[in-house]
């Protein structure tokens, strides 16, 4: 009788470890998060009814993005209060954007205020890599005040319009994880001077070296690009190049349609740079007497402002100025040199200037280069930022 017991004893043990393994499966592993994205949208200006349908734009290309491993977070100041989004997906699979912090009025240029967003987003969604959009206006090489290094941003909130200066966007980047990628979608951001200064906290810079249209990147398509690519620099460009050129009217835009006039992207690789800096400098240093005035002359000039502008500063083709003054030898490996730096650059053969309507850009390189003018302040400006060293403009007087 006892061996019975033992029997059936051992037997119901068997079966209750049995039914628990059933009843307690082994949860399955989380997915690993891979990229985080910011759209950093500083609209508090004439770019205000933009923001909204490339909000929209956003909703639409995350359909398309695995939102369970990827995030996009969108931090917007128009001319309401500043709002961080999430743009995800719910359970149905429906775009959603879900409000995840609502600000005070603030001045979104601040560098503050761009760290403490930029830190909160990268801290609360970790990923294995990070890309920040930056968006709003660019004005290139013009220091606000002077002397400073170029801007980006513009926000017109507070008592008076505050802008992003390079150095102080570069301070904000330094204090965050390092970026895959950056991508301007502003005008005249793909200079040779705001590169350099930022070689150090991301990997690639997607931007244009003139003017953009109005509405900006197209990011139905961009969205998807950004998170569906290991490495998304070139792809971003490539889509943001192909959307516009699939409207492109012979260059027949105007001023009401515009952006169907054209647009320039490129992508520069920064790991080239320090190497790219040092063959500048020892073409450069190898040159004849270099007349500014005949090189002005000759060379491409991004800024399409009349010449007679007081806030006409001049963004030039890089590649078209060092061949204007080096010589064939050294012109020919400063080429194989920038080759490695500017990894992709497309252009349709015509663009719109809000200043100058249609202009060629036939024979560019999609990276501007500044030269010395009248402006005294300007080029003690110049002198201070850290591309001025690296290629040795100094000993030119520049």
């Amino acid at each position: 009788m006892k061996k019975l017991l033992k029997t059936l004893f051992f037997s119901l043990s068997f079966l209750c470890i049995a039914c628990g393994g059933e009843d307690e499966p082994t949860p399955p592993a989380k997915k690993q998060p891979q990229r985080t994205v910011l759209a950093y949208i500083v609209s508090d200006n004439s770019l205000n009814s933009f923001s909204d349908s490339d909000i929209n734009e956003m909703l639409e290309g995350i359909k398309s993005v695995d939102t369970e491993v990827n995030n996009l977070l969108v931090y917007v100041d128009g001319n309401s209060t500043p709002v961080l989004y999430s743009i995800t997906k719910d359970k149905k699979g429906n775009a959603t954007k879900e409000i995840i912090r609502e600000y005070e009025e603030q001045v979104s240029t601040l560098p503050q205020v761009m760290s403490e967003v930029c830190t909160k987003v990268f801290t609360d969604y970790p990923a294995k890599s990070y890309g920040l959009i930056y968006w709003s206006h660019g004005e290139g090489w013009k220091p606000m005040p002077l002397p400073t290094t170029r801007w980006i941003g513009q926000d017109k909130g507070g008592e008076s319009t505050d802008y992003t200066n390079i150095d102080e966007l570069k301070s904000v980047l330094a204090s965050v994880p390092h970026l895959d990628f950056l991508l301007f979608d502003a005008c005249l951001m793909m200079s040779i001077e705001v590169a350099y200064e930022l070689r150090n906290e991301v990997d690639y810079i997607v931007a244009s070296p003139t003017e953009i249209p109005g509405p900006g990147a197209p990011y139905d398509v961009i969205v998807p690009a950004m998170f569906n690519e290991e490495i998304p620099s070139i792809a971003i460009a490539k889509t943001y190049y192909n959307a516009y050129n699939a409207i492109y009217d012979d260059g027949k835009g105007n001023s009401d349609s515009h952006w169907t006039a054209g647009v320039s992207i490129g992508v520069l690789q920064t790991a080239a740079l320090k190497t790219f800096a040092t063959i500048t400098s020892r073409a450069l240093s190898k040159a004849n007497n270099i007349n500014l005035s005949a090189i002005k002359s000759t060379i491409f000039d991004y800024d399409q402002r009349s010449k007679s502008s007081s806030s006409r500063i001049g963004y030039y083709d890089m590649k078209q100025m060092m061949q204007a003054i080096c010589t064939p030898d050294e012109f020919e490996n400063w080429e194989m040199a920038f080759r490695d730096v500017m990894v992709y650059y497309q252009t349709t053969p015509l663009n719109f200037s809000i200043y100058s309507g249609m202009f060629s850009m036939g024979g560019t390189c999609g990276l501007s280069h500044y030269l010395p003018t009248g402006n005294q302040s300007l080029n003690a400006a110049y002198a201070s930022t850290e591309w001025y060293d690296a290629a040795s403009l100094a000993s030119w007087g520049w």
